[in-house]
């Protein structure tokens, strides 16, 4: 069936991303926009599920998309957590909030994307922030709709202030402020959250926009295809939760789908790689070879480890409080490689607390595969993790950085046993690549599959102002536009994504035809 009401703008996906873009473009009460999520919404806090308020843990059952990335021969399948509701991830992840290097943003700039240099980017991030320690900081924000702080020592659980200790033993400077520019070292993670209370995207931005008459929310529906006359984009095709069919027209069309599902309703419309496309049964309508390629994210492993008393790991604490970035020796990319401490706290089959090694910065990229133009098939997700010499090297070296850190200072005290890897066979980094190439996982942060540039770029799918090349009436503004990942974790650049392509359609709406 086709809807009888057109709407202004069509956005779909109201997660990191798209929840923030819809808030900002409705701000204009003459726009009249719609949101689509394939998930539930949850309209009120009280209405919330717990799993989704509580920011002490990940949300990896009740909400996900159950998605993985594919296994190798010698690497098993492994979880890729989407958050399917209302919020996106940031409804669902760790509530990490770091914004990258200035470096991250200025070579998105150098590749033709010049909106996207770190001068430029650094004002949104103030603008959507309200950082409760540095907000008068002149690189921080304390008026936006996203609260940000950091644990005081004395909230630090055992283990974390022993992993910030340790740091210090072992020659690493302290940093109170992650998200300083220029600043490196050991400190508290910033988070988006308030006590235990998570701060996504639903709660930040929709909670004070759903009340507008003009924007409209719409839970449910799973978005088929983009429907598409003579070049331009008129509108979505949506599976609705009886299983029906819904056409919906629309002046503009965003996708905020993600890193994973933005890449298949363009391929399902018919724009993405020809060869995709014959595979699938999908006519032509463009071939466009970035479409599903150029994937990253970050590889990490953790070593697991066997505290000295269980009432460190017992309770409700939090998974994650701290963190160590820094510069891996010989490297020309600045803060390429993070440690965390995990407390897998009150799980009774996981009475450990894990140092993870995580390589922010990579070389080798992943691709997706689409197996049928069915919408409810997951893709296959490739991840070519520590394929690329350089990043195996590097990922390496901080993992036997990250196990110095098991066996020094007071986090040394507190480690009954290192569990995995078995120690003995750990003499020096070749041993760590071959672990790594078995082991190696995902930071969660998938990205780049759909990716900007400009036009005479055959690897980018849209222009710097998320204007897909191939089609009018369409824009996309997520992870997948993103040239490369940000050394940081996703969430924050992908509500800045947001943010910005939103202001846009905002205050300059001709650019988008609108």
């Amino acid at each position: 069936m086709s809807s009888d009401v057109g709407y202004d703008v069509v956005v779909v996906g109201a997660g990191a991303s798209g929840a923030p873009l819809a808030s900002r473009v409705s701000e204009d009460p003459n726009r009249h926009v719609l949101l689509v999520e394939a998930g539930p919404d949850y309209s009120a806090i009280d209405e919330t599920p717990d799993d989704l308020r509580d920011g002490h843990h990940n949300s990896v059952v009740d909400h996900d998309w159950a998605l993985e990335y594919s296994p190798t021969e010698q690497r098993p399948g492994q979880p890729l957590p989407r958050g399917r509701v209302t919020g996106g991830s940031s409804a669902v992840n760790t509530c990490i909030f770091l914004r990258g290097v200035p470096e991250d943003y200025d070579g998105w700039a150098s590749r033709g994307n010049p909106e996207w240099g770190w001068d430029n980017v650094l004002k949104t991030f103030c603008r959507l922030e309200r950082d409760l320690d540095f907000g008068n900081e002149e690189y921080h924000g304390d008026a936006g709709p996203v609260s940000v702080r950091r644990y005081p020592h004395d909230e630090l659980t055992e283990l974390h202030q022993a992993f910030l200790t340790t740091a210090a033993e072992l020659d690493f400077p302290e940093c109170p402020d992650q998200n300083d520019p220029w600043g490196w070292g050991a400190g508290p993670q910033p988070m988006n959250k308030l006590g235990q209370l998570r701060i996504s995207t639903a709660s930040a931005y929709l909670a004070p926009a759903r009340l507008r008459p003009n924007l409209e929310i719409r839970s449910g529906c799973h978005t088929n295809r983009l429907l598409i006359q003579r070049g331009r984009v008129t509108g979505i095709e949506v599976v609705r939760s009886d299983g029906s069919l819904e056409q919906i027209r629309a002046n503009l069309v965003v996708l905020c789908a993600g890193a994973i599902h933005t890449p298949g309703i363009l391929l399902r419309s018919g724009v993405g790689p020809s060869e995709d496309l014959h595979r699938i049964g999908v006519n032509v309508v463009a071939d466009v070879q970035g479409v599903g390629r150029n994937l990253s994210d970050h590889p990490a492993l953790a070593a697991l480890c066997r505290p000295t008393h269980l009432e460190l790991v017992a309770g409700d604490q939090p998974l994650i409080q701290t963190i160590l970035r820094y510069t891996a020796s010989g490297s020309d990319q600045r803060m390429d490689l993070q440690i965390e401490q995990l407390t897998f706290a009150g799980r009774e089959s996981l009475p450990y607390f894990g140092v993870a090694a995580i390589l922010e910065q990579v070389e080798g990229v992943g691709d997706l595969i689409f197996p049928t133009a069915d919408p409810f098939v997951a893709p296959r997700i490739r991840s070519r993790f520590c394929e690329e010499i350089r990043d195996a090297e590097r990922l390496a070296d901080c993992f036997l950085d990250a196990l110095r850190f098991t066996q020094s200072g007071p986090l040394g005290a507190l480690t009954e046993e290192v569990v995995f890897p078995d120690m003995h066979r750990i003499s020096g980094r070749d041993d760590v690549v071959g672990l790594l190439r078995r082991f190696a996982g995902s930071g969660y942060h998938p990205c780049g599959t759909a990716r900007m540039g400009p036009r005479d770029d055959p690897s980018a799918v849209v222009d710097q102002y998320g204007r897909c090349h191939a089609v009018d009436g369409l824009v996309v503004a997520d992870a997948s536009i993103f040239p490369t990942v940000p050394r940081a974790n996703t969430n924050p650049t992908s509500i800045m994504v947001g943010e910005t392509i939103g202001e846009w359609l905002r205050t300059d709406p001709s650019r988008y035809s609108l």
